[in-house]
């Protein structure tokens, strides 16, 4: 008897063991391209933590690298503490499947126009989204209609997508401001440029990850798993 019941107590665990998502597959490589040297490192950390937590295994780079580093990832992000001047040229033709929430960086990206303030910029004190586009993944399952996403009101990036973007969620109030969209590979971006792999903008700024309310967490997940494909 206490040979039978040891066998089924193992078994009981290896199905345990196996049923657990993070064990259950390779994590999922994610760099992290920040300023490493900036004052806002402890959010960049936070979010960091935040992608461990949901099983990626993260490496954090500075600003200045190589867009080449990005090979064998399945997903770069460019946190807005970065200086867009900053960035080395080739992060638009990276195959690698791209977020981020550095508006400057839009249209480098050949995600928005190049206008400053008309087609990407940031706005200074907001705390609601509107959801356009409910059913999309990216929605994080959230109802159409106003979604509080952070804790208090604090700045928000926001571009203007090309025609070829799908439009998740839109500055409350300011329906020609998105705050949350993406490119499918291939699709067209801004510039007629065709995108080389998913491309995602999220509405972020340097500091407001810790910010983030429930809804807004799980638009950041949601964005992060979409992405990634």
């Amino acid at each position: 008897m206490a040979v039978v019941k040891r066998r089924g107590v193992l078994a009981g665990l290896a199905v345990s063991v196996l049923a657990t998502p993070a064990l259950a597959a390779a994590a999922r490589k994610v760099l992290l391209v920040v300023q490493t040297e900036g004052a806002s490192l402890a959010d960049d950390q936070k979010v960091r933590e935040r992608l461990t937590a949901q099983g990626c295994a993260v490496t954090l780079a500075n600003q200045d690298a190589d867009p080449a580093a990005a090979k064998g990832f399945d997903l770069v992000i460019l946190s807005s503490t970065v200086a867009a001047k900053d960035l080395k040229a080739g992060w638009r033709q990276s195959p690698v499947p791209l977020l981020l929430w550095e508006n400057d960086a839009l249209d480098d990206l050949a995600m928005t126009g190049k206008r400053h303030d008309v087609d990407f910029g940031e706005a200074e004190k907001e705390r609601y989204l509107w959801i356009v586009n409910a059913p999309h993944p990216m929605a994080a399952g959230l109802p159409a209609g106003v979604a509080n996403v952070y804790v208090r009101q604090a700045g928000m990036s926001w571009g203007k997508p090309g025609l070829g973007a799908t439009t998740i969620a839109t500055l409350y109030g300011q329906p020609e401001k998105a705050a949350i969209f993406g490119y499918e590979k291939g699709a067209t971006m801004d510039y007629e440029a065709l995108a080389p792999a998913r491309r995602v903008m999220i509405f972020l700024n340097n500091d407001t990850f810790s910010n983030l309310s429930p809804a807004g967490l799980a638009l950041f997940d949601a964005a992060v798993a979409w992405a990634m494909g």
